[in-house]
């Protein structure tokens, strides 16, 4: 879906602007010390993996989404598979998070 694209494109400039925490550890680190203003989880993520992000997430009040394949993910941050990522950057946050509510919004959880 063309959206979906947008929000891939994002993911991909927030990186280059070095605003983006990407693998597990990174991603939680970015969370908890509240740099995070966005997680996106792959839907291709385990389902401990998913309901971990999904806890920590509602624990810190950061809204994360369930979104892209993992290659995806990966590809739009210039690295291989990737189950998760933060995005550092609030502008870009909801600008990804509005991209992907042209979609309908299911993916998107708060």
């Amino acid at each position: 879906m063309e959206s979906d694209k947008k929000a891939l494109n994002l993911i991909g400039l927030a990186t280059k602007a070095g605003k983006t925490a990407s693998g597990e550890f990174s991603t939680e680190k970015a969370v908890k010390s509240g740099q995070a203003w966005l997680v996106i989880v792959s839907e291709e993520a385990s389902e401990n993996t998913k309901k971990m992000f999904s806890n920590m997430c509602t624990y810190y009040e950061v809204p994360i989404c369930f979104f892209g394949k993992k290659e995806e993910l990966g590809h739009s941050t210039g690295k291989a598979q990737r189950a998760s990522l933060a995005i550092l950057d609030e502008g870009l946050a909801k600008a990804i998070v509005k991209q992907m509510n042209i979609n309908g919004g299911s993916k998107y959880e708060s």
